[in-house]
Order: C-alpha cells, then structure tokens, then sequence
C-alpha cells in the first residue's frame, strides 16, 4: 500500500546517493519476419538489466552504509507497450486505436502495462528487490515516458513487486517531477523544461475523457505512441533517429524502407493526424481538480520532494509552455506542412491540367510542368523549416539559476535529453545523467 501521508519515512538525508535516468524499461517485442531493422531498440538483447544489476551490486561493494537511489524520471516506458490483454483477461473496454498502438493512460489500462514490463525484466525486478531487501531506499521520479506512474494502482503494484507487504514498503517513494536531495542537489527529469514534453500540471494530472479519468500525455508521447509506434525504423529514444532533413529521409527511404515497408509514408501521415488530433483534444482540456484537496496535494507533494509548497508552486512556474498552444508548431514537427504544401501543390497542377485539357487536347504530360515548377517553392520552404527539439538545452540554461535560487540549492540533476553533461551554470552545478 502507498505510504501513510502521516507516517512518511525521513528521507531528508542520506550520506550515499545515485542518480540514474532513462532506461527506458519496455516489452520485449517479436523480430520483424523481412527487417532485423525493425524495433531493434525493444529486442531483448539490448535490454540493460544485466548491466543494472552489475552496477547495483558494484555500488553496494564501494559503498559502506545504506544508498539512496533515485530513478530520475523515463525508467518505464509505458508508450512502447503494444501488448494487449487477452479477452479473458481483459477488464476494460479497447477502442481500435488502441489495439493498433497501444492502451490509453488510463488507471486499468495502465496497471496492465507495467505488469507487462515487469514481466519481460524478471531479472532487474530481482535485483530491485535484493537491493531493497538491504535496507537501501529508492526514489521515482515521474518523467514524461512513465507518467502513468500517476496512477495509485501503478504505484500499488510497483511496491507489492519490489517489497511484499513489509515495513520496506516505505522506502520507495514516488515524486510528482522533482525531489530534493541533502538540501543541496534538486533532482528533476527535466521534461518540465520541454514544452514538447512537459506535463501541463503534475500537481494535477488528470483529465476526463467521456466517463473515464485519464493522465494527460504530453505532445511527445502521444508521437511515440501514433507515429513511432508503427514506424520501427526510428527509435524513439534517439532523436537523431527521427530528427531529419528533407534529404536524408529521401536516402533513407530508399536505403531501408522501400524494400520491405514501402506504404510506411501512408503509416507516417495517418499516425501524425492521429497525434496531432489526440494533443488537441487532450491537451486542451481541464485538468481534474478537487478544490477540497488543492492544498492537501500540494503539501503532500512536498513533502515527498524534501520541500515547501512555496517550492512546489514557484518550480511550476519555471516549466515550459506546452506545445499544444501552438499548433503550428506541432504541425511542423510532424512534417504535416511539408505534406500539405505538397498535395496542394499536386492538386493545383491537375486543377491546371483538367482546366486546359477540356480547351485543348493535351498529354498526361503536361501535367508534371506546373508541378516541377512548383517544386522549389516546396524545397525551399522545407529547408527552411528546423526542429526546435534542438533548442531545448537553451532553455534549460535560461531556466536553471532561477530553478536553483527557488530551491536554495547549488547543484541540479536532469536526465531526459541523454547527454551526460556537467557544467557551471552562475555557480550553479549543471548534471545531467544521460543513459
């Protein structure tokens, strides 16, 4: 059961403390029957519980005393999960989108995904588990990958598998975004600072869609989940994999898709209409709010995090504005532009055809010389066009003397970009795990 908010383990100071982010923990997914290429990022031999469970009993052999282990935010990947229920099993209704690309973020749907993920790392769960056995504590923090970490059932399950019903089960704790460590070292994912990832309100959630409660997925995840779902070429986790220039995904089509997935375009614009439509429809909806809990949760948050409600309500302030106020640039970074601009460009070269041909007797021909001439309008405007995934180091830097000065910290620890990265910052330490 999830700790008591009246009985909360001191965790204010620990004399042994390790960070890590982004592991990204999923189902193990079946090879492609014509692609070894295809989801090679989810094939068992690249899982990292070996190298995990290594690590831990390293550390635990270097380290004299109790450790403090903070899981820094994506150590589940709940948008990669593809596994369904069977009909047995199943407790929950699916709609069709969903057994195409994954559950919805709701508290069953949920709850069943991470038992899937626990399943498919027996071997990280065991070492988990011995290493809390020990007397060591772990700390979760919510990232954008896990934010279905939310769920009380998710956070049930994870402590029911890791510690059975034992005084243990209070040395997990769960953090909303960020928790402070030694009260000098604020700890956070860093999707805050995203506006393509952030969690519009981690204080609250939630939102309702139709009957049924939901925590609200950033524009980000929502892409994993549509686009990069059914599209195993690209990685989600590397943005490089999926952050191209016009020309590069020309090489690269003919390279590797052509041969064995060579409707992948029609896959591409189905599944960013998806998304696109999805970050609308959730993201501008009300969060759920309970009036009669808003300063309860915000104290309890708090306290979690080793912080002040002050704390919790001014870091919230320093997030980014999520991208779903800016449709625009979500159209761009699905490439719907680029894809709109061409078909209409298509349209107005067989509109020109169609219209000249009913005059004159013409040859289909014809047709491909108001096209051609419209050609470098699209190439220049899509040359024109850049991600702004890239700009999110700038951002962060802008953010981070603030972040420190609101916390009283002289150091912070992100993850979610992974780079590892160690800088000054205006006397503010500047760490970044990576993976």
């Amino acid at each position: 059961m999830p700790a008591n908010r009246d009985e909360l383990r001191n965790f204010g100071h620990s004399d042994n403390t390790i960070i890590l982010s982004d592991i990204h923990l999923t189902e193990a997914g079946p090879k492609h029957p014509k692609n070894s290429l295809w989801k090679k990022y989810k094939n068992k031999e690249h899982f990292i519980d070996e190298s995990f469970a290594r690590f831990l009993q390293y550390m635990e052999k270097e380290i004299s005393g109790p450790v403090e282990l903070v899981l820094n935010g994506d150590i589940f990947d709940f948008d990669a999960v593809m596994t369904l229920p069977s009909s047995k099993e199943a407790h929950f209704a699916m709609r069709k989108i969903e057994k195409a690309r994954g559950l919805f973020a709701e508290e069953k749907k949920s709850r069943f995904k991470i038992e899937v993920i626990f399943s498919h790392h027996p071997l990280w769960v065991k070492c988990m588990q011995e290493f809390l056995s020990r007397g060591n504590r772990v700390i979760f923090i919510i990232g954008n990958h896990d934010v279905e970490l939310h769920w009380p059932l998710v956070q049930e399950f994870i402590r029911q598998s890791l510690v059975p019903p034992s005084d243990l089960s209070q040395n997990i704790r769960f953090c909303e975004w960020f928790f402070i460590s030694n009260e000098d070292t604020l700890i956070e994912h860093g999707n805050q600072y995203d506006f393509y990832t952030v969690c519009q309100n981690p204080i609250n959630p939630l939102i309702q869609m139709g009957q049924t409660a939901r925590v609200r997925l950033p524009f980000g995840n929502l892409a994993a989940r549509f686009l990069i779902n059914g599209m195993g070429f690209f990685n989600p986790h590397a943005d490089n994999s999926f952050i191209r220039g016009g020309l590069e995904y020309v090489r690269f089509f003919v390279k590797y898709v052509m041969r064995t997935e060579p409707f992948l375009l029609f896959t591409w614009f189905k599944g960013a209409s998806y998304t696109l439509w999805y970050s609308l429809k959730e993201g501008l909806r009300p969060a759920l709010v309970d009036p009669l809990t808003v300063e309860s949760t915000v104290d309890w948050i708090a306290k979690k995090a080793n912080g002040t409600p002050q704390m919790v309500r001014a870091l919230r302030e320093t997030h980014a504005h999520s991208a779903i106020f800016h449709p625009i640039d979500i159209i761009r970074e699905l490439w719907l532009d680029r894809a709109i601009l061409f078909i209409l460009i298509f349209l107005v070269s067989f509109q020109l055809y169609t219209f000249f041909g009913i005059i004159i007797s013409l040859s289909f021909w014809w047709f491909g010389i108001p096209f051609l001439l419209g050609m470098p309008f699209f190439i220049l405007y899509a040359r024109s066009v850049e991600s702004n995934v890239t700009k999110l180091e700038q951002h962060i830097m802008r953010k981070i003397g603030q972040s420190a000065q609101l916390c009283g910290v002289s150091r912070i620890v992100l993850g979610h970009t992974h780079k590892e990265l160690f800088v000054k910052v205006n006397e503010v330490e500047l760490l970044n795990s990576g993976t």
